[in-house]
């Protein structure tokens, strides 16, 4: 089956350089100093943020100029059509991990924190394709919500190629399993910088190009998505202070 009907249409009905619909929420519980929900598509993932706080365990596992930077990937059982019987531990979550925690760390300033830690937990709920991206994305909106400073955002976007020659941006799970090679990238949008990209197969040198570069489109227009939502909720919180300081 193409990926790309005749009529420039992929299966769920969106053009190839369209992304699917995001809704996002910060602070979406009170425990932690930072949290967030996010909804890419049917993935839908939730993160949460504690710290910076004193460094678990031994001391000398602290660093003295830096924070350590602990993330934690895990997909609830019921998150797939079948039941996940290992949430967190197998080898896809541990690979996951670390491409997350490589993608916070370029984005945090973790000089800020010496002798700190930093625990990122991120849970995806319901998955349907590019759960690495929606985990960046939300990751980000918590670290936001929880008010550490970042260079700037760390935004994820994946890109494929659909009918041999179409370049596809945030390919869904069904475009994953039945198109060839996907492209998934991690940058932070203003300076250009790559901190994370991983193909699950290898590119034709002529067709790499055009799909990283479709890859970092998509993560420039999903920063200016989230970074709109950011300043909308950060009005909101003014106003709401505003209202509070009035009542007194």
């Amino acid at each position: 089956m193409d990926l790309v009907s005749s009529q420039g249409l992929r299966i769920d009905g969106r053009r190839p350089n369209e992304l699917r619909k995001i809704r996002c929420k910060l602070g979406v519980f009170s425990q932690p100093e930072g949290s967030a929900y996010l909804e890419q598509g049917n993935t839908k993932v939730l993160a949460a943020v504690y710290g910076p706080h004193q460094t678990k365990g031994s001391r000398s596992k602290a660093i003295h100029d830096a924070a350590i930077v602990n993330c934690q990937y895990s997909m609830a059982t019921f998150s797939t059509n079948e039941r996940k019987r290992r949430p967190r531990g197998d080898l896809k979550s541990t690979e996951m991990t670390l491409h997350l925690k490589q993608a916070m760390q370029a984005s945090i300033k973790t000089d800020l924190y010496p002798y700190s830690q930093i625990d990122i937990y991120l849970e995806v709920l319901q998955a349907d394709g590019g759960n690495y991206c929606a985990c960046v994305n939300a990751a980000t909106l918590a670290l936001i919500d929880a008010g550490i400073p970042l260079k700037e955002y760390v935004i994820a976007c994946s890109a494929s190629l659909g009918n041999g020659d179409v370049p596809l941006i945030d390919v869904s799970h069904l475009e994953e399993t039945m198109g060839g090679s996907n492209l998934t990238v991690a940058v932070l949008p203003l300076s250009g910088q790559i901190a994370v990209l991983e193909m699950s197969q290898k590119f034709h040198i002529d067709h790499l190009p055009v799909v990283l570069n479709e890859a970092l489109n998509g993560c420039r227009r999903i920063y200016e998505i989230l970074d709109e939502y950011v300043k909308t909720h950060l009005n909101e919180i003014g106003t709401i202070a505003g209202w509070a300081k009035s009542d007194f």
